[in-house]
């Protein structure tokens, strides 16, 4: 079951029924099916993600033992850290998780534990409930969830729209995505965006300093973006993609007057990151004299970069490159995730 992007907190009126509110997690969705000593962790997408967090695979067996039918959760594998009362999610520590080397998956299980938060019931007690509407599926987790204990939890629920936009503001600071607004009568629905989704949306002023060439062979496939440090020097932030068949060809001539070239006229090129969930892409760039400037929107920041792709606004030919840097960023009050959890 999916959301669908609003821009604002919507009214519990707004759909028939009435609606649910949810903090939105930010972590790993987990489809978790828990059959006696059998447990699988499925993502969204149906990728297996048991062998990756075996002390939650611990956490299910000892504490669902006692039933005898297969339970069925839906929810979110997320990470904490930080000090105690200063608390908040990690998805950089999240994403290590996913290794390949079993080693390496032992040590982290044990140095950096996930937890599990539970925000839907499928199946329990021998009765599939996706038919039920989402007000008694919630009744029924919260039931089961009395002998939740951690790293297994329950994920926090108002009727009361108020609220809920607060949360959209107070939880950020421990890390949160947003809010979720469920609506209370409907079923259980995979595949659908029945679920209303609400994000933090900012801009910010960002330097050109490169672009990766489009799968096709052509045009600009994505550009990369940064930031001045106060040490002077320019980092990367993240990327902006996205952009339509003919957007991208024209990006080309665009940003050909600041590409940097070698001294026989050739595009230097650089290695840009890999990452863990696409070790086979080719993330080399063009790079650019960083000298344009533009605004992108985003969501939120985790560490020094951006959280999610960014999205192109507008070129500021009216900024100089070097006046943008990480001062500008809006940082949200400091929020104890504990709070959130309890």
């Amino acid at each position: 079951m999916l959301a669908k992007a609003v821009p604002d907190v919507p009214d519990p009126d707004s759909v028939k029924g009435g609606l649910r509110y949810e903090p939105k997690w930010d972590g790993f969705r987990g489809i978790v099916t828990i059959d006696g000593d059998d447990v699988e962790i499925g993502s969204r997408g149906a990728k297996p993600l048991t062998r990756y967090f075996p002390e939650l695979v611990e956490a299910f067996r000892a504490q669902f033992g006692g039933h005898g039918h297969p339970v069925v959760l839906d929810g979110e594998v997320i990470l904490r850290a930080g000090d105690p009362g200063h608390e908040k999610l990690d998805w950089e520590a999240l994403s290590q998780r996913i290794h390949p080397a079993a080693s390496r998956i032992a040590k982290l299980s044990a140095e950096t534990p996930a937890q599990f938060v539970a925000f839907d019931l499928l199946a329990a007690d021998g009765e599939e409930l996706v038919d039920l509407p989402f007000d008694e599926r919630r009744r029924r987790l919260e039931a089961l969830s009395d002998d939740f204990a951690d790293p297994l939890f329950v994920t926090r629920t108002t009727l009361d729209v108020d609220v809920a936009r607060g949360w959209l503001t107070t939880f950020e600071g421990a890390g949160l995505d947003g809010v979720v607004a469920k609506p209370r009568s409907r079923a259980y629905e995979p595949g659908k965006r029945s679920m209303l989704k609400v994000k933090h949306h900012r801009t910010a002023d960002v330097v050109a300093i490169g672009y990766r060439v489009h799968k096709s062979g052509s045009g600009v496939g994505s550009l990369l973006v940064g930031l001045y440090g106060d040490d002077g020097e320019v980092r990367q932030v993240g990327g902006v993609s996205a952009f339509s068949d003919k957007r991208r060809l024209a990006l080309v001539d665009e940003l050909d007057p600041v590409v940097v070239k070698d001294a026989d006229g050739r595009p230097v090129t650089g290695a840009g990151e890999k990452s863990r969930f696409s070790s086979g892409r080719d993330t080399s760039f063009v790079r650019l004299a960083p000298e344009l400037v533009l605004e992108v929107r985003y969501d939120q920041m985790e560490g020094d970069r951006f959280r999610h792709t960014v999205q192109f606004e507008r070129w500021r030919p009216d900024r100089e490159a070097t006046s943008c840097g990480f001062d500008q960023l809006e940082v949200p009050a400091a929020y104890d995730l504990r709070d959130v959890l309890s």
